[in-house]
């Protein structure tokens, strides 16, 4: 696939499915209303604020690390080579942890336990998709390349150095 349209489809799947993930149900859970309430709270919301910068990073850049190889996250579009760039580097699930950080994020945002039970389901959704469907995908697809990498680098909780 041409970068041009790993490009417009890469920003296809991000806006239909991150933009469901952490937009449209989120705002379904909380109406995007912020409570009120004192210095404490402040403090939950602006710790939420980083939460969401911190988990938006590594979702928009490996996106993008898709895009310059030629595919898409999405498994309809998958690039050639396996993608080993960027934050995949650190820990092998990016975009699944920066959903996740998003997620928690809007939950000290927004002072929500619907949003922290929300984070909660979509990991365990995420978790057991990666188990079940991705890697025997991705091994089959790129074989000893994916192998090696899921010894070198965590599925879960990034390295603290890259690969």
């Amino acid at each position: 696939m041409r970068t041009s349209a790993a490009s417009v489809g890469s920003a296809a799947f991000f806006v239909v499915a991150p933009g469901t993930v952490i937009g449209v149900i989120p705002w379904l859970i909380t109406g995007w209303v912020l409570p009120n309430g004192g210095v404490l709270l402040r403090w939950a919301q602006a710790a939420g604020v980083v939460l969401i910068v911190a988990g938006l990073i590594p979702l928009i850049h490996a996106f993008a690390q898709f895009a310059r190889a030629g595919g898409t996250p999405a498994p309809v579009a998958p690039t050639e080579h396996l993608v080993v760039t960027g934050f995949n580097r650190y820990v092998r699930n990016p975009m699944y942890v920066g959903l996740v950080l998003v997620i928690l994020g809007q939950a000290l945002l927004f002072r929500s336990p619907g949003l922290l039970a929300y984070a909660a389901i979509v990991w365990i959704a995420f978790a057991t998709f990666v188990l079940l469907y991705e890697q025997p995908t991705l091994t089959r697809q790129y074989g000893d390349e994916y192998e090696e990498y899921k010894l070198n680098v965590p599925a879960w909780l990034p390295r603290l150095r890259p690969w």
